[in-house]
């Protein structure tokens, strides 16, 4: 039965493979091309549903490429990852280097390139969006008439998973460069330039007004109901999972409350009895899985560069065909938080996260075999239940149920109950009985919050924005070049000190430049810097 299902729940993959196919053949290659933006207007668009239902299967395979960069703009500048080559010479290095030790300035290329292929895939929903009557203004989203005749049932859902889409995109990029470019409809060139960057208080208005049209408009069948043919778009619960995410993020606690309630409830999805099957290729779009982004191997182009990227650099095929390049080193910090005693109970999430090569550490929760280079299966989660649980314990706050919570996901990564002994020498649930161990403060409990957030969700991109969100950036980093100083950064040359290094990272650098290409290109208005750039 397993197999069975492994296969009904890739055809969406499948699906979004063949079109690349079918479009290269068809007679309309201009309307329904997997990148619509470079063939039409923008007085131009889709006719029906057919078009628009392949116009957004572009869109969701535009979620791909900002991947190749996001790990470098999120985890890189956090206690997870490290430029982990001191002094190469690589030119790559160098702007992982920047990165890393928050010495970028507005030139730098990959923050740039992330910025580049965001807006491009937006300004391709846009155009579904377009065609099937959706608009935004005033804080609202509303769903009139378009271009495309469908059924009002097709109609909806082709615009709730585009609206999704769309918030998923804002929502990265505020909570990376601030405020934005807020892009609702297909302009030109020409028009774009006059559009300058909107407050953040406005595009999250946008985000939460996306996403509250999307978990109206898409349905709300549970997991066990679903098709072969809607796994990997967006659901309902997906959209109100990051609604929550969004509504935590803004201080807005008691409103992501109900919605995770829900997903909890109702949604079907659930925490697999192993970590390791979350994330097995013969596995993909399970239950924890409430989005992901998806990838196919088979030379289709929409393969995964992270497993050879990810792989160590000369180690041939020991880890997967074609070598790697050694990029996104985990900390020797971040290998010494999971808990894995020679006896007793150990946190089972280490071994598919992270392992080593050569005395080298890499990250090996995405790497699958490979036939050809660049090439792997792996999807890669934006959304799962353990998130969602979390989420909730988040907004709950310190309290036993939140403690619950934690626990809930800490004993599916293989945590024994505490009784006595050593609680930080082994892997254990956290005790409630007010024991020396036991959370007795909000400090403590956010501590252990973030601690099972990073230990859960490690290389999923998400540490850097829980860093932000619970305002433990500057601290968690500074504490993390210290204690990887000795070991890392004092080899590089020139030399710095400990105090320059922590000096580099101030509440603005938090925050990236925007590029400075999108700055020189704009000869109608003048777009303001972020402050320290």
């Amino acid at each position: 039965m397993k197999h069975l299902k492994t296969n009904k729940m890739k055809s969406f993959k499948y699906i979004a493979a063949g079109l690349l196919l079918i479009i290269s053949t068809t007679a309309c290659n201009k309307i329904i091309d997997i990148d619509p933006i470079s063939n039409i207007g923008v007085n131009a668009f889709y006719r029906n549903y057919e078009e628009t239902s392949v116009a957004l299967t572009g869109s969701y395979n535009g979620l791909q490429k900002p991947l190749e960069f996001e790990w470098m703009l999120t985890d890189l500048r956090t206690d997870n990852s490290k430029q982990g080559v001191a002094n190469s010479s690589a030119a790559i290095n160098f702007e992982f280097n920047e990165l890393d030790m928050y010495t970028l300035n507005s030139a730098h290329d990959k923050v740039y390139q992330y910025w580049l292929v965001t807006y491009k895939n937006l300004r391709s929903i846009n155009y579904v969006l377009k065609s099937l009557g959706v608009s935004y203004a005033a804080g609202q989203t509303t769903l009139g008439e378009g271009t495309a005749k469908m059924t009002q049932q097709q109609k909806n859902q082709l615009a709730g998973e585009a609206l999704f889409l769309r918030a998923y995109h804002y929502f990265n990029l505020v909570r990376l460069y601030g405020d934005v470019f807020l892009i609702t409809e297909p302009v030109d060139p020409e028009q774009s330039k006059k559009i300058t960057r909107a407050p953040l208080a406005d595009s999250y208005k946008l985000i939460s007004a996306d996403l509250l049209a999307a978990k109206d408009l898409l349905s709300q069948m549970p997991y066990s109901s679903a098709t072969g043919t809607d796994a990997g778009r967006a659901t309902s619960w997906a959209a109100k999972a990051l609604l929550a995410k969004v509504y935590l993020t803004t201080n807005r606690a008691s409103e992501a409350l109900p919605l995770l309630d829900d997903v909890i409830t109702n949604s079907g999805h659930g925490l697999l009895p192993s970590f390791s099957d979350v994330f097995s290729i013969n596995n993909e779009m399970n239950k924890e899985i409430l989005f992901a982004v998806r990838f196919k191997a088979g030379g289709f182009g929409l393969g995964s560069l992270m497993a050879n990227n990810f792989a160590p650099t000369s180690s041939g095929s020991a880890i997967v065909n074609g070598d790697g390049s050694g990029y996104n080193f985990p900390t020797n910090e971040l290998d010494l938080t999971y808990k894995t005693p020679a006896t007793g109970a150990t946190d089972n999430r280490k071994a598919v996260t992270m392992a080593k090569y050569s005395s080298k550490l890499y990250v090996k929760k995405f790497i699958s075999p490979v036939l050809v280079k660049f090439d792997a299966e792996n999807d890669f989660p934006v959304l799962r239940f353990s998130d969602v649980l979390l989420m909730k314990a988040e907004a709950l706050g310190f309290g036993a149920t939140g403690i619950a919570l934690i626990n809930q996901v800490r004993a599916r990564a293989g945590a024994a109950d505490y009784s006595t002994g050593d609680f930080n020498a082994g892997f254990y649930k956290y005790p409630t009985d007010g024991t020396i161990n036991a959370i007795t403060t909000s400090a403590q409990y956010l501590n252990a919050l973030l601690n099972e957030r990073r230990l859960e969700f490690a290389f999923e991109n998400q540490r850097f924005f829980d860093l932000i969100r619970t305002g433990q950036a500057i601290t968690v980093i500074k504490n993390h070049y210290a204690l990887e100083f000795d070991s890392h950064y004092k080899a590089y040359r020139p030399a710095f000190t400990l105090a320059e290094l922590q000096s580099n990272l101030t509440a603005e650098k938090l925050l990236l430049p925007i590029p400075q290409r999108e700055l020189d290109a704009n000869d109608q208005i003048k777009i303001v810097q972020n402050p320290g750039y």
